[in-house]
Order: C-alpha cells, then sequence, then structure tokens
C-alpha cells in the first residue's frame, strides 16, 4: 500500500489520493496517512493539513467538518457569537469542526467522554454538533430549544434502519433546524471532497 501511495504522490496525472478509513488493524492507518503527498489529501488528514487549519493557513480541511460550515452558512445559520457545543474530539470530525467553528468567530466548548455534567453543556449550546458514536444518544433533554443540531453520527437500528447520534423524533420538534440520517451531513461530505479534488488540480 505504501508504495502503491508513493507511485500515485509522484503521478503528474493523478491530483488528489484517499485512502478509505478505517484500515484493518494490522496496518498503520497513521503511516498510510503520512505517506499522502499534503499537496494530493484531499482528505485533509495529513498532519501538515490539520496543522495548517490549527493556525489558519491554507490547505485541505477534512471533508465532513467542511461540509457542516457549509451547511450552516448555505442555511444562513450566523456562527459568530454563538455558543457552539461538539460532542467527540476525533481526529476526523471532532478537532477540526472546533476549529472551524473557532475560525467563523463562534465559541466552541468540547465535550468527550470524561466530561462531566454533560447535559448542563450542551443545553447551552445555540449549534449542537453531535459526533459521539452512540445510536440515537443524544434526546431533547441536552438540548435547548431553537438549538441548531447537526448530528454526525450513522448506525444501523435494530431494524437494520439507518439512524444517526440523535433521536431525531424526539430533539426535532425542540429545535430550529436538524440535520436527518441519512441525507444530512453524508452528501455534504462527498460534496465537499469533490470540492477538495477540483482545488487540487488548481494547485498543480
Amino acid at each position: 500500500m505504501l508504495d502503491l501511495i508513493v507511485t500515485l504522490n509522484q503521478r503528474q496525472d493523478v491530483n488528489g489520493i484517499l485512502v478509505q478509513l478505517p484500515l484493518p488493524k494490522h496496518i498503520d492507518e497513521d503511516l498510510v496517512i503520512q505517506t499522502i503527498s499534503p499537496e494530493k489529501d484531499v482528505d485533509g488528514f495529513h498532519p501538515q493539513s490539520v496543522g495548517a487549519l490549527s493556525i489558519g493557513q491554507e490547505g485541505f480541511v477534512s471533508c465532513t467538518p467542511a461540509g457542516i460550515i457549509q451547511l450552516l452558512k448555505r442555511s444562513n445559520i450566523e456562527i459568530e457569537g454563538k455558543e457552539c457545543v461538539v460532542i467527540g474530539r476525533s481526529n476526523i470530525v471532532g478537532k477540526p469542526i472546533s476549529l472551524l467553528l473557532l475560525r467563523e468567530n463562534g465559541t466552541v466548548t468540547i465535550c468527550h467522554s470524561r466530561t462531566k455534567d454533560l447535559k448542563e453543556v450542551t443545553k447551552r449550546a445555540d449549534i449542537l454538533v453531535v459526533a459521539i458514536g452512540k445510536p440515537k444518544f443524544i434526546t431533547k433533554e441536552y438540548v435547548k430549544e431553537g438549538a441548531v443540531v447537526i448530528d454526525v453520527g450513522i448506525h444501523r437500528n435494530e431494524n437494520n434502519k439507518l439512524c444517526g447520534d440523535v433521536d431525531f423524533e424526539d430533539v426535532e420538534p425542540v429545535v430550529s433546524a436538524i440535520t436527518p440520517v441519512p441525507g444530512g451531513v453524508g452528501p455534504m461530505t462527498i460534496a465537499m471532497l469533490m470540492y477538495n479534488c477540483v482545488e487540487s488540480v488548481k494547485c498543480k
């Protein structure tokens, strides 16, 4: 795999490289990501891409977090000055979306498995981004009335139907906007991957 990535890095007719994650346990995921040329890192996972995001420089941004920002902006939802709470601290969603919300002048709190009084923290949120990895974990008790809820989770329930980290039916009546699963964040992720691919051609 590493040899293939090195070959693709060198090919002039290849502008973007994406490795489908997660990888099998016997493959070093970090090493694979670091082998991809930052100029072709359309997933935005390379440490150089993440570092550029953290200090406000140009670079590829992880597709799901970038898609969330576009979703908010194109829905005319103001981020500046808003209380933004992110549940989850993964390198793929939690950390980069926190940085992007901060870049848009949101006031950002990151919650995780060790957060105390989670409901009290999440109920402050004007914008709540949920990437906790637990199906239907977030109910209306966690959400402030009129909040905007972005559900990043995707699971299959006991009936093999797709659902998110948020109990949509329970939360939807009390919020001003909420993303469904499927059909919410997922298509935005794909759109931003296509955007990054176009940008990778421009970078040549």
